[in-house]
């Protein structure tokens, strides 16, 4: 699967997983995500989150916003 294909799928699945534990609107929710630390590693292929499912990029991003 292509990296753009992947995050076309994932993405959506994460901010819809914010937007229930945080009770944001998917705005919101994208706007968090998309300046999070966490988005930033999603797209550094380094970091080795390219390829996990939602909910284990959900929970670094949980982490990252409950430090």
């Amino acid at each position: 699967m292509s990296k753009a294909l992947y995050n076309a799928t994932i993405i959506p699945e994460i901010i819809k997983l914010i937007v229930e534990k945080y009770n944001l609107s998917e705005k919101e929710a994208m706007d968090t995500f998309y300046k999070s630390e966490t988005a930033k590693a999603l797209n550094d292929p380094e970091t080795g989150l390219y390829g996990q499912s939602a909910l284990f990029i959900f929970s670094q991003y949980v982490m990252e916003e409950e430090q």
